[in-house]
């Protein structure tokens, strides 16, 4: 079983300010390694344009963040589950997965972002400001005097990532069950078969009405993340959808509805 997650929209520095920077090549699926360049070289060229905050569509408290961008070829770099800090990683409460849990969650989890396509959740990755949703255009030139000249920008990112991703993650899949809790803009970047896939959803429910609150949504992906790692352990551990609608069970109401034609399973998370 692979459990799909997004990346957290903020991102915490690592606590180490010496740490070595990311290598490339030690990422999950390292054949991507020149997508990701691509994408760094074009989100450092527009970090530091008066355009910035428009085009990454942020607001002037994160534009030190975007900033920061700048130096992301020799920024530190920590595990992805230290980098990422927001609500759905709050939830999962990475931390408190023993070595062997860990171990596990980084096989089985795939975080995917506008700035790496896919990495797993113990990948190596600095600090970085940028949604699946951005589009990058701008100069193709290279980096300095006398550099070579760099690819084309990626464009929009969420389209740029489905062509790249498309083969190796699903050969990484296989024929695995696959949970996914992402939101839907990273969703765009890669869809496995809808038969294997099992998407979560989350409402709140009152007077019989049901809506999506975005930051509960967040949350309840993260806690059902987290149990299903912890549950692995366990004898009956979760291997298909009914398993993970049963132990999802244990702290919500649930409603599963099966695949049919082009779509995928569907979780229902009732609070």
């Amino acid at each position: 079983m692979l459990i799909f997650l997004p990346p957290s929209e903020g991102k915490t520095p690592p606590q180490d300010a010496g740490a070595p920077p990311m290598d490339l090549g030690s990422l999950l699926l390292p054949g991507l390694s020149a997508q990701r360049l691509q994408v760094m070289r074009a989100l450092i060229r527009v970090s530091g344009e008066d355009q910035a905050q428009e085009v990454l569509g942020v607001g002037n408290r994160v534009m030190p963040d975007v900033r920061a961008n700048a130096e992301l070829l020799s920024a530190p770099a920590a595990p992805a589950h230290e980098i990422y800090t927001g609500v759905l990683f709050e939830a999962l409460d990475p931390a408190s997965l023993d070595q062997r849990q860990l171990q596990r969650a980084g096989e089985s989890v795939l975080v995917f972002s506008g700035l790496f396509g896919v990495t797993s959740l113990t990948d190596r990755i600095p600090a970085y400001r940028l949604s699946m949703g951005v589009t990058l255009h701008g100069s193709a030139g290279g980096e300095g005097p006398g550099a070579a000249p760099a690819k084309a920008p990626p464009g929009r990112l969420s389209s740029f990532w489905k062509a790249s991703l498309e083969r190796p993650v699903d050969a990484l899949v296989g024929d695995q069950l696959v949970v996914d809790c992402r939101s839907s803009s990273y969703a765009q970047a890669y869809r496995s078969a809808p038969e294997q896939t099992l998407v979560v959803n989350s409402f709140t429910e009152h007077d019989g009405r049901r809506r999506v609150v975005t930051h509960f949504a967040k949350r309840a992906r993260g806690l059902l993340a987290g149990m299903l790692l912890r549950a692995e352990e366990s004898p009956g551990a979760p291997r298909s959808a009914e398993d993970v609608a049963e132990l999802a069970s244990q702290h919500w109401r649930v409603e599963l509805h099966r695949s049919s034609g082009r779509s995928p399973h569907q979780l229902q998370l009732i609070d």
